[in-house]
């Protein structure tokens, strides 16, 4: 119980206590006095402590609630207060995430728009073509222990790579360079360049590059590379611009 609640009770006991002893008391003087008088004055003392009692009950209760009715009163004005400084917060907060959430993603974008200028770049060693059992087998005449050659392979035998990329959903593709070089050798790259569909050295790029459909804000451009020279390895690199 709250600290009014118990001062209104204890107020309450202490006029009942006092109401029982002025009764009693006075229950005590007229007990010698004989007859009717006597009696009547002892039922009309009754009745009076029941309504002292009645109405101590009645005015500790109506105490209690008017200290209490302020304490309410004062506990909702803090409590309303309390709710619109954390709304303001909330406000406050909400103003300073917008911006930093608009600078962020403008970071990103302009980090993403300086990597789709320079190029995404995958790179794959493919080796050497392995023909299979079947077709003719030229062994030239040789002298004794010597290794036999590998047979060449056709391009139809070659075994496609398709290297992929990943940009952003939103991306253009602007450029998609391909290259490819001998893998024991430090060709430049810039020296190595094909075009889609063009055959060189035994190796051909597709003729267009493919897309997959965009997922988790990005997608794939990928290109099919085929290698059937059976001596050498081949180091291949596919750079893919983009703007945003």
């Amino acid at each position: 119980m709250s600290d009014s609640v118990i001062a209104a009770i204890i107020a309450g006991t202490a006029t009942l206590s006092a109401s029982f002893l002025q009764l009693r008391s006075a229950a005590l003087r007229d007990a010698g006095k004989p007859g009717a008088a006597a009696r009547r004055k002892s039922r009309l003392q009754r009745i009076v402590f029941l309504v002292i009692v009645g109405g101590s009950v009645v005015s500790g209760f109506a105490f209690s609630q008017w200290l209490t009715q302020g304490e309410r009163a004062a506990q909702g004005a803090l409590q309303k207060e309390l709710q619109a400084r954390i709304a303001e917060v909330s406000h406050t907060a909400g103003e300073l995430e917008a911006p930093r959430a608009a600078e962020r993603s403008e970071i990103e974008t302009g980090v993403l728009r300086r990597i789709g200028g320079d190029g995404v770049a995958v790179a794959a060693t493919v080796p050497a073509c392995r023909a299979g059992a079947a077709g003719p087998v030229t062994t030239p005449t040789s002298t004794a222990g010597a290794a036999a050659p590998a047979r060449a392979c056709s391009e139809a035998e070659a075994t496609p790579v398709t290297l992929c990329a990943t940009i952003p959903a939103g991306a253009t593709v602007t450029e998609v360079a391909l290259f490819s070089r001998l893998d024991d050798t430090q060709t430049p790259w810039s020296a190595s360049r094909y075009l889609p569909g063009q055959e060189s050295a035994q190796a051909r790029f597709a003729d267009k590059y493919s897309e997959t459909a965009p997922e988790a804000g990005s997608r794939q451009v990928c290109q099919t590379f085929a290698h059937w020279d059976a001596e050498h390895a081949r180091v291949v690199r596919v750079l893919v611009r983009y703007s945003l």
